[in-house]
């Protein structure tokens, strides 16, 4: 049974238009483009081919949505025709008409004056009217009591339940669907909104084979879950999302002319860096510490290790004196002969709303600046002079303020999952070589672009930016020397 109605709310399939937003990572950027090719073979991939629906996908979040995270439930973002059918739409577009995506969620905040969730341009005009829609619209969950408890386009619960439900929303993640009934005796909706709505979520449940015994997907057995496949595949996807953002000639490392290894930084030895803030349950983490262990422990090679600071703050253990690790990490690089510097975030500070423990940022970040200790301990540790490898895990842009040119090597890795350790010692050691390319633009800073609350796209992203970034939009180095000649475009 546990295999029958399985709906997935994903893909997120928003814009990554500001690089503060804690929610970025679980899109696949910045460019409208990309992230609809995505998308759709995402929604493919879910649902399937079959007389039944493999899972039930879900687009979200429908439609201008992007941060602030802390102000969500009452934000009302404000988008042109242009930016709105150019840069927000088209993804959840071809979601739909391309890959025929079962279910889409709406989002949390307004978009000119209307909520989301109980929008008439989004979810009858453009979802069902223009693209014709056939699955069936959820809330994000409370979203409809946002109505009247924070955007004040209601005044009761009853009130808000009616408005969602006779605008699109079948479906309510929350309990202000409870006050359907009431909403009918007071003539705020009808039988018909109700049996539409209705019909639409059985059709869903027909389309799983929920009501057919021999559903085909029925006879999965659970051993298939977390087995040897799935493995494989997880390293394969962490190998090939991790971004080299720069290589003086130091990677791949040899081993051969190697005696000892540094490995310092909150994100070495963090199995939460691994993870970001959606994440199933693996039977085995491997962190980048011990990734390293796995590739060199038959050699004759001594590993050192030191976190050096907190990820966030000023010191490890909470009754030492700050920077309680700084000293052992300094005397760790000093030692080595290179240096595995694992610095960034995690999902403790860049996230969701109440997931994310960033109280300033509710999730989304400040700036673009490692946080805490982090840039300290990568000055000292560069300092030393010994050669360092800097591994960024985040899901984000950040800035080394200045110090990228005195580091022998970046590798972006993000939230490389279960497996991200392996992956990483694997291109360190060139047992691969780096092919992930940026899907956004890594800013210098953020004094750059407009305020966070602005949804425009001036001034955004490469297709709008007019300062030189950092690194940019599809950025990434391998380890080989790639040239391109005679290129033509046909017609």
């Amino acid at each position: 049974d546990i295999y029958k109605g399985l709906t997935f709310w994903s893909p997120n399939v928003n814009i990554f238009r500001d690089p503060r937003w804690g929610r970025g990572h679980e899109t696949y950027g910045e460019d409208p483009y990309l992230t609809s090719r995505l998308g759709v073979a995402f929604v493919k991939g879910l649902q399937g081919d079959e007389k039944y629906l493999k899972i039930a996908a879900c687009a979200k979040h429908f439609a201008v949505h992007s941060g602030p995270e802390g102000l969500r439930h009452e934000f009302n973002a404000v988008v042109s025709k242009k930016d709105l059918y150019e840069t927000y739409l088209p993804a959840f577009e071809a979601c739909v008409k391309e890959a025929d995506v079962e279910a889409v969620m709406g989002a949390y905040n307004r978009t000119n004056d209307e909520p989301c969730c109980g929008s008439s341009l989004l979810l009858k005009d453009i979802l069902r009217g223009k693209w014709q829609f056939k699955g069936h619209v959820v809330s994000d969950c409370w979203a409809i009591a946002d109505f009247h408890l924070y955007h004040g386009v209601t005044s009761t619960a009853t009130e808000s339940a009616a408005l969602a439900i006779k605008n699109g929303c079948d479906l309510n993640c929350g309990n202000v669907y409870l006050q359907m009934l009431l909403a009918y005796k007071e003539g705020l909706v009808t039988e018909e909104d109700i049996t539409r709505a209705a019909e639409r979520l059985m059709a869903t449940r027909i389309r799983l084979g929920m009501f057919d015994e021999e559903c085909e997907f029925n006879k999965i057995p659970y051993t298939m879950n977390d087995c040897k496949e799935h493995h494989e595949v997880s390293l394969m996807a962490s190998r090939k999302s991790i971004v080299m953002l720069r290589n003086n000639g130091l990677l791949p490392l040899d081993k051969s002319k190697l005696k000892s290894i540094g490995i310092i930084g909150p994100n070495a030895d963090s199995e939460l860096m691994l993870k970001g803030n959606y994440f199933g349950t693996a039977s085995k983490y491997i962190t980048v510490l011990e990734g390293i262990h796995e590739a060199v422990d038959s050699e004759n090679i001594r590993i050192f290790y030191s976190e050096g600071c907190h990820l966030y703050k000023d010191r490890v253990q909470d009754l030492a004196e700050p920077d309680d690790r700084m000293a052992e990490a300094v005397t760790v690089a000093e030692h080595s002969d290179v240096v595995i510097l694992c610095l960034g975030l995690d999902s403790s500070i860049e996230g969701e709303q109440g997931d994310a423990g960033n109280s300033d940022g509710a999730g989304d970040k400040l700036n673009l600046n490692l946080p805490g200790k982090q840039q300290e301990l990568l000055e000292k540790v560069i300092a030393t002079g010994k050669p360092v490898i800097v591994v960024l895990g985040a899901g984000s842009a950040l800035t080394l303020q200045g110090q990228e040119e005195n580091c022998a090597a970046i590798l972006n890795a993000w939230y490389p999952g279960s497996f991200g350790g392996r992956a990483i010692a694997d291109l360190i050691f060139g047992k691969c070589s780096p092919s992930g390319k940026l899907p956004v633009t890594f800013y210098k800073t953020t004094e750059e672009l407009p305020e966070f609350t602005d949804y425009s796209m001036k001034n955004r992203t490469y297709r709008y930016m007019k300062n030189e970034s950092l690194y940019p939009f599809g950025f990434g180095l391998t380890y080989s020397k790639v040239q391109l000649s005679d290129l033509s475009v046909s017609d």
